[in-house]
C-alpha cells in the first residue's frame, strides 16, 4: 500500500475514483497534515497560508510525489524536493482558459472604458458618450510567457483582432527570446505578464522598460506581484507615462486601504481573482490528480511534472 495526504476538502468527489492500492490520510488542517506527513509517499498538501505545507514537506521523508493544483511552485523548496528526487506536478494549464478570459476581460473594460460606466449608472447618469472610444482590434500586444495561460490569452486576443507578439524562452514561430523584447517595447499597446515566477522573471519590468513604453500602454500582469517594480509603477501611472495598469498582483496582499495604488484612477486592482477555482477547473484538478494516480502506479511520466531547475 502507498500512503497518500490528501486535502479533506476534495474527499467527497475523489474518495470513490481513487484506486485501492492507496491507504488516504485526509487532512482537513494543519495539525492532521503535519501529523500525518511521515507517513506520505504521495502528498497534496495546497493551502493558501504556505506555513503548514512547508512543514509538512520537510517532514515527510517518505515523499515520492507532490502534487499540487497550483500552477506557480515558486513558494515551495524546489531545491530541496530536486536532491530528495521528489517529483513535483503542478496546475499547469488547469486555470488557462478562466485567466485567460479574466485578463481579456480587463482589457475590454480598460479600452471601453466600462469602469466608468458601471459607476455612472450607479450615480445614476446617463452618459452622453462612452468614456472611451479605444478598440482591441487592430492593436498590438506583447504577452510575456507563453505556457499555456499565454497561449490561451494569445488565442482569445486574437480572435478580437489584436495582433499578438508572445515572448517564450525560445524565440521560435514568431517568438521573441528572452533578450530581444525589452527593445521592442515602445511598438506595443498592451504588455501581458503570464510568466512564471522565478529568478528570471523577477523585477522584469522596471523603471527602465517603463520608460520603453508609449504613452497609451497598458501593463497586465496576471503573474506574480514580483515581476514589476511597483514603487516604479506607481510613479509612472501617477506621472501618466503609460495609460494604465491591470494588477491582479498585487505586494502586499491585500494592500491596506491607504495604499497609493487605491487613488490612482489608471490602476485597475483585480485582487487576485483571476485565478480562483472555478468548478470546472477543480474537476480538471481532479482528474488529473486520478489519471497521475494510475501513471505513478505504472512508472509512466506523470502529467504537468515541474522542471525542479526551471522552477515550471
Amino acid at each position: 500500500m502507498t500512503h497518500a495526504l490528501l486535502p479533506a476538502s476534495t474527499r467527497a468527489d475523489l474518495e470513490h475514483r481513487l484506486p485501492d492500492w492507496l491507504t488516504v490520510h485526509w487532512w482537513h488542517d494543519e495539525a492532521s497534515m503535519l501529523a500525518a506527513a511521515p507517513q506520505a509517499e504521495i502528498a497534496w498538501v495546497d493551502m493558501h497560508l504556505k506555513g503548514a505545507p512547508l512543514a509538512a514537506i520537510a517532514a515527510a521523508q517518505n515523499l515520492k510525489w507532490l502534487a499540487s493544483n497550483y500552477a506557480g511552485v515558486d513558494w515551495l523548496p524546489l531545491a530541496d524536493l530536486a536532491a530528495r528526487g521528489v517529483t513535483l506536478t503542478n496546475g499547469a494549464g488547469l486555470a488557462a482558459n478562466q485567466v485567460a478570459e479574466f485578463a481579456v476581460m480587463t482589457m475590454l473594460n480598460v479600452a471601453r472604458g466600462y469602469r466608468e460606466i458601471i459607476r455612472a449608472a450607479d450615480r445614476h447618469e446617463w452618459l452622453p458618450h462612452p468614456p472611451s472610444r479605444r478598440e482591441l482590434g487592430g492593436s498590438n500586444a506583447l504577452v510575456i510567457g507563453y505556457g499555456a495561460i499565454g497561449q490561451a490569452v494569445g488565442r482569445m486576443l486574437g480572435g478580437f483582432g489584436v495582433n499578438v507578439t508572445p515572448v517564450r524562452r525560445s524565440a521560435r514561430d514568431g517568438a521573441l527570446g528572452p533578450d530581444e523584447w525589452q527593445a521592442r517595447l515602445g511598438e506595443f499597446d498592451w504588455v501581458v505578464l503570464t510568466a512564471p515566477g522565478t529568478v528570471e522573471t523577477a523585477a522584469m519590468i522596471g523603471a527602465g522598460e517603463l520608460a520603453a513604453m508609449k504613452s497609451e500602454c497598458v501593463l497586465v500582469n496576471i503573474a506574480r506581484a514580483q515581476m514589476v517594480d511597483q514603487d516604479a509603477l506607481i510613479a509612472a501611472l501617477t506621472e501618466r507615462r503609460i495609460h494604465a495598469a491591470v494588477l491582479d498582483l498585487t505586494d502586499p496582499e491585500p494592500i491596506p486601504p491607504d495604499h497609493p495604488l487605491w487613488a490612482l484612477d489608471n490602476a485597475h486592482i483585480t485582487m487576485h481573482l483571476a485565478g480562483i477555482p472555478t468548478p470546472a477547473t477543480r474537476e480538471r484538478g481532479l482528474a488529473r490528480f486520478v489519471a497521475n494516480c494510475e501513471r505513478f502506479r505504472t512508472g509512466q511520466p506523470l502529467e504537468a511534472v515541474v522542471d525542479l531547475a526551471l522552477g515550471y
